[in-house]
């Protein structure tokens, strides 16, 4: 298929990347590190860490890896934190050791927490105190060689770090009671790490950065072997696109989790070659001091998902936000509903600009243009980023044309070498030609650009005829007594499947039958929905995607 993002993005916009330009990406954060050496790295809490400081603690770390807990480059470590100052401290420096990282969401129950330890074979693990706990219980049948645990306060300096500690360990009473015997403090590890030297380690491209598990909110999670090449060249791949703005200096917003693959690779991996400063959000379900730290640091970039775009939205105080800045609004993860789209550009003079992509392709494939007269915001995805192919299939494989709907399919060099001992889930959807099979459906318009029409697992079938859940989905959302919505699929005796609602009120007096009849005026008749269920939440993963499949669950079981 043509290159058709060539004729949408701007003048001089490389074609192809120069993968060979860093070796791996300790490399490349090595470069990065010592080129912004004077500069702002991060903020937390009022804390700023350079690149200079970053680098110092990072390169300790590696250097007590090797050195005293003698791991060897190919081992697994995992990271269990939020975001803190930590994490691009102890992530650097296990890359800089050449060590494998293992992200993992402190939010994981006992049994999915010794799952990922055991089938990632991890030897180590850095957790935040407030999850200790369940290290301790996930962690009692398996050989776990090192646990380091830190505190919230551990890099915020003195005498702001033992005083947040301390109110959270004694006054909110945060952090459970746990007991792991050969438990290190990171301030301990930190100040044995001080006096020592990292020694260099030899990295290919073909070595695995990262484990990153996906999957599991569809069946057991499975990691993603994603290679120091996929993230070098994904890197570089948003670095070309970012290149459409011209920006001296860029501070941005950090709210989306780093152990997540799309605020790693877009957040800290990108603005670490660019030299920002990200305002690291620990808690971004707080709105209200999400809110004051917004108008603290005024930001230049977003990084986002639609439900943190529309919780915002709805959280006083964010309109006095100083917006000037605001260069680009980036949208993953889920489909951004128009609505929100609109409401977010009247409210901060800024659009959001979606991208896509998943964790198997490290993971960004497509975005929209930042300029030019297609960078308003249409409802699709982008164009495929450069060295990037896209191709939309039917069920047998074959290329569809413009307009009709297929799976994804993706090929490039962000694309992962396979799943973590599962050579028959790889298989699944390696395809022997180096395409991978995304399982999101959707098409191509006239231009090249890619539109999204939903996840295959989550069609909805009405007497066999197909119904997306994000089609529905926008439909409702436009309605202003509505703050979400999730649509799922519901078993029907006649049908076989209908359409069921889950909504968040916005108003708290709009009826079923309201909504019901704004559905009929603006959806034809087996998109309608058959039952609207009113909930004062929707389940949601970390990043604050919807889970569907939980809704579905719930209604299997009343059924």
């Amino acid at each position: 298929m043509d290159k058709f993002w060539l004729k949408q993005y701007p003048p001089g916009t490389p074609a192809e990347i120069s993968p060979g330009t860093f070796g791996s990406l300790k490399e490349l954060i090595e470069s990065s590190l010592r080129r912004h050496a004077d500069r702002t790295a991060y903020v937390h809490m009022g804390r700023r860490m350079s690149y200079a400081e970053l680098d110092r603690r990072s390169a300790s770390f590696a250097a007590w890896l090797q050195q005293r807990a003698g791991m060897q480059p190919g081992e697994r470590i995992a990271i269990m934190l939020p975001n803190l100052l930590q994490y691009p401290v102890l992530m650097f420096g296990a890359l800089r050791a050449g060590l494998t990282v293992v992200n993992t969401n402190p939010l994981y129950t006992t049994p999915e927490l010794e799952h990922q330890l055991r089938d990632s074979g991890a030897s180590a693990i850095v957790v935040l105190e407030n999850f200790a706990a369940t290290v301790q219980r996930a962690t009692a049948s398996l050989p776990m060689r090192h646990v380091i645990v830190t505190g919230v306060g551990d890099l915020l300096g003195f005498p702001k770090g033992p005083l947040v500690n301390f109110a959270l360990r004694h006054v909110q009473k945060r952090v459970p009671s746990w007991s792991i015997p050969h438990a290190r403090r990171l301030t301990a590890v930190m100040k044995e790490a001080s006096g020592l030297t990292l020694t260099p380690v030899d990295i290919s491209r073909d070595d695995i950065a990262f484990l990153q598990y996906t999957g599991g909110t569809t069946g057991v999670a499975k990691g993603a072997m994603l290679t120091h090449g996929n993230l070098v060249a994904n890197v570089q791949q948003c670095y070309a696109w970012f290149k459409q703005v011209e920006l001296d200096y860029v501070t941005y917003v950090c709210a989306l989790p780093l152990y997540h693959i799309f605020s790693l690779t877009t957040n800290c991996l990108l603005f670490t070659m660019v030299g920002g400063a990200g305002l690291l959000i620990t808690n971004p379900r707080d709105f209200a001091a999400f809110v004051k730290d917004l108008k603290a640091n005024p930001p230049m970039f977003f990084m986002g998902v639609n439900t943190l775009f529309n919780a915002l939205l709805n959280t006083p105080g964010f309109a006095d936000v100083d917006f000037r800045q605001l260069a680009a609004t980036l949208g993953g993860g889920m489909a951004v509903q128009r609505a929100v789209a609109e409401r977010w550009k009247a409210t901060t003079g800024c659009k959001i600009t979606q991208g896509w992509g998943l964790t198997e392709t490290s993971p960004v494939s497509c975005a929209n243009p930042l300029v030019g007269k297609f960078a308003e915001f249409n409802g699709s995805v982008g164009v495929p980023l450069p060295s990037t192919e896209v191709s939309i299939r039917d069920e047998q494989g074959t290329e569809v044309g413009i307009g009709s709907s297929g799976e994804l399919c993706v090929r490039g060099p962000q694309v992962m070498r396979g799943y973590w001992q599962r050579p028959a889930e790889t298989a699944n959807v390696m395809l022997p030609d180096g395409w991978l099979r995304t399982g999101d459906i959707g098409h191509f318009d006239e231009h090249g650009f890619v539109f999204l029409e939903d996840r295959k697992k989550d069609m909805i079938v009405v007497s066999g005829f197909k119904v997306y859940p994000s089609e529905v989905e926008d439909v409702v959302a436009r309605h202003p007594g509505v703050r979400e919505v999730a649509a799922v699929a519901q078993p029907d005796e006649h049908s076989g499947e209908a359409v069921a609602l889950f909504v968040v009120r916005k108003d708290p007096a709009l009826t079923a039958e309201e909504l019901m009849q704004h559905c009929h005026q603006n959806l034809t008749g087996y998109k309608l929905p058959k039952s609207i269920h009113f909930r004062e939440e929707l389940p949601k993963t970390n990043v604050g995607k919807i889970l569907r499949r939980s809704l579905r669950e719930e209604l299997e079981r009343a059924n």
